[in-house]
């Protein structure tokens, strides 16, 4: 039996879409992963789905890039399958919530408490908070804090660190709750699923099942009947059982096509202690019963997640199904990253823990405190986010994308500042005596930022690299005079001497200088940890923490929080180009 010509021709759409954000390289796997995961009711067929996506993807091998957006075009694009959307300023298009009601929409934010949030999270925050403005709704901050394993603590320190997150993004979330506060509240819910026989009390041990769901094998708890699970369950609810001994497992299809699907946990059994509620529960529930449960119950109207979580959906669903409840609906993104962003929670943890990363506002944490540290606005960062829209297509893009942003805010207001890296020494004979101060303006293109005076010559700072770069040849210190730089390398540590030759601006080599007198140490803490040790003109002195300044030919820089002002080096952070 064909697959409808509705799922082929969204097959279709889905390859072309991947094709598109991958140079012409559509991912088979990934194109079967999206459309199982927005079609639950395909996975009994998977294999026929995916035997259509490759026949798909193969038509397309030598198809020009070009060719591929014309072919998405005819076909009307993403939002062709969608009945209504809606397209943000900043050129994002967003579908309508399913059957919303204007001030009655519910979202929910649902972090683990075991990391600050990441640009990785940008999308989470950024699109709830979009649809809430869209639809005057309500966001529900609930920390996922039920037990984690040995490995996956949920750490006390973290619950206060994201709702700081929350706050310096601008998303405030209209209450806050959390999952330790509601684990007997999904007790009842464990009974209704024994009851209608959805489940059972498993003991086998972890290697034996793991070998049975592979094998499609059931293990000999699984024919117990609703009341012999209850006793079981009265018994974990009773301390009858130690970790690992017992959990209750959910009772679905042994030949389900996704193995991680057949019989999954609902409830295990934990002596970790908690952060919040110490040790008063010890039968926990796994996040996706405890969602399918507090989505029902606090009244979520949507739930808005990333495509990967399709094993999450269909938990819940089963659930709902099994009990006759109905819930909320799923709407689903793509994955989003930033080439440059290595995001590893753990590692981050690990480091910050180490004291080798400079805490959670290390950049090397891509964190949205580091972003922040760096001068990259979160208004930015919500543009970035909301430009992509709620795309299912995994997108990767360059840093550049959302520095590009962030130019547009800050390049108008941000004063210019001379700076040479790794300074050398220079005498220039036969400079000018008059131009032994200069006005330069604060910005080259914004009268309206002033100027300021800078001392200037005979005796400079250049940037070792621009000197090795330019032996022997005439360059212009810039903005300022034409000097000739001897033939020979400098000494390390010793000055070296140049020529005035004029003060024409003619088309030479542009150097960045830093007058002798009055020059300002300053430490440059970079993207990846690095530091870049410089010079800076004195106006760089008075600066205040938090201040952003352009140092000319580096990029953008923030003056460091914990910098003291008066205090040498000047310490800042590198921000973007």
């Amino acid at each position: 039996m064909t697959l409808p010509a509705e799922v082929a021709r969204r097959a279709q759409r889905a390859v072309l879409e991947n094709a598109v954000a991958h140079d012409g390289a559509a991912k088979t796997s990934a194109v079967v992963s999206r459309l199982l995961a927005t079609d639950p009711s395909l996975r009994a067929r998977a294999e026929e789905v995916r035997s259509l996506v490759s026949d798909l993807v193969a038509t397309l091998e030598g198809v020009p890039p070009s060719e591929l957006s014309d072919r998405l075009d005819r076909l009307g694009g993403p939002e062709a399958s969608r009945p209504s959307a809606s397209r943000t300023e900043e050129g994002g298009v967003f579908p309508d919530l399913p059957n919303a009601v204007d001030g009655k929409v519910v979202l929910r934010l649902a972090p683990f408490p075991n990391g600050v949030l990441h640009i990785g999270h940008g999308r989470l925050l950024f699109v709830h908070d979009y649809y809430r403005t869209r639809y005057h709704g309500k966001i529900l901050l609930v920390f996922d804090d039920t037990i984690g394993s040995a490995e996956k603590r949920v750490e006390a320190e973290f619950f206060d660190l994201i709702r700081g997150d929350c706050e310096l993004a601008g998303v405030r979330p209209d209450a806050i709750l959390y999952k330790s506060d509601r684990v007997e509240a999904q007790y009842p819910w464990a009974r209704r699923v024994i009851e209608k026989g959805g489940a059972y009390v498993c003991r086998c041990p972890a290697d034996t099942l793991r070998e049975n769901r592979a094998k499609g094998s059931p293990c000999p708890e699984r024919m117990q009947t609703p009341s012999e699970t209850l006793d079981a369950w009265e018994r974990m609810l009773a301390n009858g059982y130690g970790p690992g001994e017992a959990v209750l497992r959910l009772r679905t299809d042994l030949a389900d096509p996704d193995p991680a699907f057949r019989d999954r946990v609902l409830f295990r059994i934990s002596d970790l202690d908690h952060p919040r509620v110490g040790r008063r529960y010890r039968v926990w529930p796994m996040l996706e019963f405890s969602w399918a449960v507090d989505d029902v119950e606090l009244g979520v109207t949507h739930v808005l997640r990333g495509k990967e979580l399709v094993i999450e959906d269909r938990m819940e669903r089963y659930i709902w199904d099994l009990l006759g409840v109905a819930g909320p609906p799923f709407l689903h993104w793509g994955l989003l990253r930033v080439r440059e962003a290595k995001v590893a929670k753990s590692k981050a943890n690990r480091e910050v823990r180490s004291g080798l990363y400079d805490g959670w506002s290390d950049p090397r944490t891509w964190s949205l405190r580091s972003l922040d540290r760096r001068g990259i606005s979160m208004e930015a960062l919500r543009a970035f986010i909301l430009s992509f829209g709620l795309s299912l297509a995994d997108i990767e893009v360059a840093a550049e994308t959302l520095y590009a942003e962030n130019r547009k805010r800050i390049d108008a207001t941000t004063v210019r500042r001379a700076f040479v890296a790794d300074p050398v020494p220079v005498e220039v004979e036969g400079y000018p005596f008059d131009l032994a101060s200069v006005t330069l303006p604060n910005h080259p293109d914004r009268p309206e930022l002033g100027n300021r005076s800078v001392r200037a010559g005979p005796s400079f700072y250049l940037a070792r690299k621009d000197v090795l770069g330019h032996l022997g040849e005439e360059v212009r210190l810039k903005d300022l005079v034409n000097v000739r730089l001897p033939p020979a390398d400098p000494a390390p540590g010793s000055a070296i001497r140049a020529g005035f030759t004029s003060r024409e601006n003619r088309k030479l080599p542009r150097l960045q200088w830093v007058a002798r007198e009055g020059a300002v140490s300053v430490d440059i803490l970079g993207i990846e940890g690095d530091h870049a040790e410089g010079l800076a003109e004195r106006s760089v002195a008075s600066a205040r923490p938090r201040d952003i300044l352009q140092f000319e030919r580096v990029g953008f820089v923030r003056v460091d929080d914990g910098w003291s002002a008066g205090t040498s080096p000047v310490r800042v952070v590198y921000g973007h180009p």
